[in-house]
Parts: structure tokens; C-alpha cells; sequence
């Protein structure tokens, strides 16, 4: 299956991902500290794992449904260093696990760089 314009991910560590299973929302600090959680599209998600996340062996990318979110999505600009046209997906609200379609490791290649993922989903 590939990933439409329909669908956003979320990007967060399998212990994060156990505890969305277990709550049946996620709440990350970005909530309390920006207001949102941060999303992105699978084609630009690789930019905030790296500049985050880079050579952890522990993420998994959340991909969601849009259409099952209880808040407000918002496109925003994300970081200076990204390209300056780039918006991303902001969720004014807990991500609820209702909206998540599949969850999959996220794993950067060898040199500790991550790619555009594929869309191999395990749920």
C-alpha cells in the first residue's frame, strides 16, 4: 500500500508507541509545551528524524488517518533549516489511537541517516 496526500505519520520511540497502546492516545510534551503534536507527510519525515532522532534503532512511524483526529490540523512551518516553502502538519489535540492506520519500525540506514520510508505497515 502506498501512502496518499490523505495520509500523515507520527514519529515517536516503541516505548512511546506502547504507551499510545495502553492509553489510547498519545500526549507528547510538543502538547503542553507548542500546543500541537507534531505530524508530517511520509515524504518529509525523514527531515525531523534526523535532525532529532539520528541513528536510533528504536522509532516507529505511526501512520494515521486524518479523518479521526479530534482537533485541528494546521500546516506550519517547521525549523529554519528546512526548505522554506515546507509546511507540516500540527494536531491541535491528542493523537488518538483510533487514527492509526498501521505502526512499523523506522530505522535509519547503516550511516545513521533516514530515508523516505516505505509503507510496509505491522499493526
Amino acid at each position: 500500500m502506498t501512502s496518499d496526500t490523505h495520509t500523515l505519520v507520527h514519529l515517536c520511540s516503541s516505548q512511546e508507541w506502547e504507551q499510545v497502546r495502553n492509553s489510547g492516545q498519545r500526549t507528547p510534551p510538543s502538547l503542553a509545551d507548542a500546543g500541537f503534536v507534531h505530524l508530517s507527510t511520509p515524504e518529509q519525515v525523514h527531515l525531523p528524524a534526523n535532525r532529532l532522532f539520528a541513528g536510533r534503532t528504536d522509532m516507529v512511524l505511526l501512520w494515521l488517518d486524518p479523518n479521526l483526529f479530534t482537533g485541528e490540523v494546521k500546516w506550519e512551518p517547521g525549523v529554519p533549516t528546512d526548505p522554506s516553502s515546507m509546511l507540516f502538519p500540527h494536531l491541535y489535540a491528542p493523537l488518538p489511537l483510533a487514527a492509526v492506520l498501521a505502526a512499523q519500525p523506522y530505522l535509519p540506514g547503516p550511516d545513521g541517516v533516514f530515508t523516505t520510508p516505505r509503507r510496509d505497515p505491522v499493526v
